[in-house]
């Protein structure tokens, strides 16, 4: 439509804008402008789903079920375990929500809008179709707009659409049928104003802009399963199977054998009770809520918690360049001259740094006239701003015209003092059609007027016929020798813009008509956008743990290329691991999974290609960690088996696709976070290696009991005591466990690998039999010795704790004995071990608890047999790690 036609369908003014009245009106009708929160569920959905896994299924039924045999204690204890679970997991999700919400708040903004003829600021949340908008350089767009007046506005678009250089904007009418990145009189949601201004009503706000529209495609797709939440899942089913099997045998047998069938089932719901890991969803939540902490120290946000541990089976990591890699901050790096070439020292915005000229000395604007007026045009011919906010230095405009106004700083040029002594008082803008920019000043004191001017290295040599001498005269130019230093310095990834200028004080003919042929080369300035310094060791860090990292960018493929050889992505053998978009789309079907798997670095690409390559990778096997920034980076982040967006300059819709934010934007947390993600893992493994053994044992000892008709050497409300104390005061102390030595030098956990390695599940049923045994010889000797049951059950019971305080050691580490780690690498621990050994003598000694427990009070020499089967059993365990370790 024309803005005429827009200005009439929405009922607006494209002078004085809506009134306050009718803008109130809409806001009730269209709704706030914002996007919805990821639909966490209300507070009943959050809390249900806590519940859902199969052994808490069966624990809840096993309450149920006691509680109407009438078994109280044994049911209120069952339910205690289920609800701190839910209690546990419910608090850590909230937490990661709130951090999450907490995030999205920073990217609200204001919007500059007319209402009734008056310009105000108001938060861009308040917006309304119909409203019109006024924008300038630096402002963030608020809604989408169609144009309705403009001066050489220019948008970076590339959060939206990916393309990398800032569009021009113009009022054009365009058929119904372009595409978004075409529209050029349309701005959108999330883009960025870099120059210019302009005004434009608000035709779209909220879910109804192309971000909204993204915003639900995203949220529409299923997540993936990450490795733990699927193989817990496959190993809860398994183990929910075989604990109900086994249940239902002991009971068969003992109604069989002719047995009270009340008291039988009564063993049967102990055996199922004492053999499910109660601890384990709880652990499970502690461990990732512990992992979740030590990570926001590390400035990474987890939104979900499965997401920590997916990190650390990551093999794969497909990095964008720009701001994650890089400090996202263009720095000039060379300076060239017809008369020499000088270095740059200092990165990014900040006016920290020199200029050294060819011999190593320093340099500034006294120096050399041709390197002066270089600066001069770099900073004149400039409508960038460089600002100190909150300690850290940003620009206002185009991130090149930055980097220009900060070398000038560096060569003792400064911007407010040069608008004094050399105001501006006409402009040629910059456009794609020139490909260069030109600015009139006059100097005050002589009237003279001067030409500044800087674009493309081909465009501003073809309108030069001179060049600048290091006296500042001129002589002849030598065009060969500037566009082969551009040549050379491009092949090195750096962009290279020239700079001239025409100082012969004509005035009258300042246009583009009269410009060609009377300007004077300068010189040239080549900048790049740096890598972070912790990049590189970071990336090294990752090969070194078998993790591949590829670059997917959108920058051209030199650029590309001269960053990943920089960071050591890329090799000295860089043949087949370049490739563009376009060499992408030419790849046949066949050979494009094997060639994508060994290429490194992939420049150009468009959102579609990205995630593409994202699915490749993980059809080759894979688990894939993406990180992004941009709207147009959504569809990959959600497909990835962990997205990673960016705090800084990410996109609403980028972290609400994620699984984790990176609150500083930088590839070594990325780095950090893998690491914390391994400990998780190893974490989880050595809860499950621990526990298992005691509820095997548990169940295997009932089992055993009614098979042979004998006594039960524990009773139900014994093992719920074992099940509630150990998991609380000794398992869970493994979340504590710091991470081993050496655990980013090993490759990643391979994906197919189950839970547990054959040597785990050895050790377990080696330990679930030396418990078994223990407590059977205990019970038997304390019995033909003349002790009661009550007393001989007393003794199996403490059996049980004493074998997991010593085996619970030997778990800190899967290979290496608890001597190595050593004893106070983990004080939470030992602090465990001393809680539940005055727990265990509180239910031996306590009268009150030897009521509802039927314990009774054992002796000295009781504790001395404990003890020396608790040795004995930890002493096999040792042999067996020894022996085993290799298999783990």
């Amino acid at each position: 439509m024309s803005s005429h036609e827009v200005v009439l369908l929405l009922e607006t003014d494209p002078r004085r804008g809506l009134s306050t009245d009718e803008a109130a009106r809409r806001l009730e009708r269209y709704g706030r402008n914002l996007l919805p929160a990821a639909g966490g569920g209300g507070f009943l959905r959050r809390a249900l789903r806590q519940f859902h896994n199969p052994l808490i299924y069966v624990l809840m039924a096993a309450a149920v079920i006691t509680a109407f045999l009438h078994e109280y204690v044994d049911a209120s204890v069952i339910f205690g375990v289920v609800l701190v679970n839910a209690v546990v997991g419910y608090v850590q999700e909230s937490k990661a929500e709130a951090a999450l919400d907490s995030l999205r708040s920073m990217v609200r903004t204001e919007a500059r809008v007319v209402r009734a003829g008056q310009e105000r600021m108001i938060p861009s949340e308040e917006l309304v179709p119909g409203d019109l908008i006024v924008l300038e350089a630096g402002d963030k767009v608020p809604a989408d707009l169609r144009l309705v007046r403009l001066a050489e506005l220019r948008v970076d678009e590339s959060a939206l659409t990916g393309e990398s250089v800032p569009v021009t904007k113009d009022e054009a009418e365009l058929p119904e049928v372009t595409v978004v990145s075409d529209r050029r009189n349309m701005v959108y949601s999330g883009t960025l104003v870099t120059a210019g201004g302009g005004a434009g009503i608000a035709v779209a706000t909220g879910t109804e802009t192309e971000l909204g529209q993204i915003h639900r495609l995203v949220g529409a797709a299923d997540n993936l399963a990450t490795p733990l939440t699927s193989k817990l899942a496959w190993f809860s089913k398994v183990l929910t199977v075989a604990i109900l099997v086994l249940a239902a045998m002991t009971f068969g047998v003992g109604v069989l054998r002719g047995q009270d069938a009340t008291e039988t089932f009564t063993a049967a719901i102990a055996l199922a009770v004492g053999a499910i890991p109660e601890g384990l969803p709880a652990a499970v939540t502690v461990t990732l809520a512990i992992g979740v902490t030590r990570m926001a120290r590390r400035r990474a946000v987890i939104r979900r918690l499965p997401a920590i541990e997916t990190l650390g089976s990551t093999t794969v990591i497909c990095s964008d360049k720009t701001g994650t890699l890089t400090e996202n901050q263009m720095t000039v790096r060379v300076l060239w001259t017809p008369d020499g070439e000088f270095s740059v020292i200092g990165s990014g915005y900040r006016p920290e740094g020199e200029i050294c000229g060819p011999s190593g000395a320093v340099a500034d604007e006294a120096t050399s006239e041709s390197l002066r007026w270089t600066l001069l045009a770099g900073a004149g011919c400039n409508d960038a701003r460089v600002r100190e906010e909150n300690g850290e230095w940003v620009i206002t405009g185009d991130p090149t015209e930055g980097a220009m106004l900060v070398v000038a700083g560096k060569g003792g040029i400064d911007r407010d003092r040069l608008d004094n002594t050399l105001p501006r008082t006409a402009t040629i803008p910059f456009s794609s059609e020139r490909q260069y920019m030109a600015t009139l000043h006059r100097e005050p004191d002589s009237g003279r007027e001067v030409v500044l001017a800087k674009g493309s290295v081909e465009q501003i040599v073809s309108m030069c016929r001179t060049e600048m001498s290091g006296d500042g005269t001129t002589r002849p130019l030598d065009a060969e020798a500037a566009l082969r230093c551009a040549e050379e310095l491009s092949s090195q990834g750096l962009r290279v813009l020239a700079t001239a200028v025409r100082r012969d004080g004509q005035s009258g003919d300042f246009n583009e008509d009269h410009l060609p042929g009377t300007l004077t080369l300068t010189g040239l300035q080549a900048m790049l956008d740096p890598p972070r310094s912790a990049a590189a060791p970071a990336v090294r860090a990752c090969h070194n743990a078998g993790i591949g990292v590829k670059m997917i960018t959108g920058d051209h493929a030199a650029t590309a290329t001269a960053i990943a050889t920089h960071l050591a992505i890329l090799g000295d053998d860089q043949q087949g691991r370049v490739l563009t978009g376009r060499d992408l789309q030419t790849l046949p079907t066949e050979r494009f999974a094997e060639t994508v798997d060994r290429a490194t670095v992939f420049a150009r690409v468009s959102p579609e290609q990205k995630l593409r390559l994202v699915e490749t990778l993980q059809r080759r096997g894979h688990v894939v960690a993406v990180t992004g920034d941009g709207v147009n980076d959504a569809p990959a982040l959600r497909q990835a088996n962990i997205g990673i967006a960016m705090a800084r300059t990410g996109t609403e819709v980028a972290k609400d696709a994620a699984d984790m934010v990176l609150t500083d934007d930088d590839f070594a947390t990325i780095e950090a976070a893998v690491e914390e993600g391994r400990g998780v893992f190893d974490n989880l493994i050595k809860f499950i290696v621990w526990t298992l053994p005691t509820n095997l044992g548990e169940g295997l000892v009932i089992f055993v009991a009614i098979i042979l008709g004998a006594t039960l050497p524990l009773l139900p409300t014994q093992i719920l005591w074992i099940n509630m104390t150990t998991a609380v005061l000794l398992g869970l102390m493994l979340a504590f466990e710091p991470k081993e030595s050496g655990i980013m030098r090993r490759p990643p956990r391979d994906p197919r690998r189950p839970l547990l390695t054959g040597a785990l599940v050895a050790r377990i049923a080696l330990v679930a039999a030396l418990l078994v045994a223990g407590a059977w010889l205990l019970f038997e000797w304390e019995q033909r010795r003349g002790a009661g049951v009550a007393e001989a059950r007393t003794a199996a019971l403490n059996l049980f704790v004493v074998v997991e305080m010593l085996y619970l050691f030997s778990c800190r580490s899967l290979v290496h004995s608890a001597w190595r780690i050593g004893f106070f690498t983990n004080r939470w621990v030992l602090g465990g071990v001393l809680l539940q050994a005055l727990a265990q003598l509180a239910i031996t000694y306590l009268p009150a608890m030897n009521s509802i427990f039927d314990t009774a009070p054992i002796g000295g020499d009781v504790w001395l047999r404990i003890f020396a089967v608790g040795a004995a059993a930890a002493a096999v365990v040792a042999l067996d790690k020894r022996l085993r370790r290799h298999l783990v």
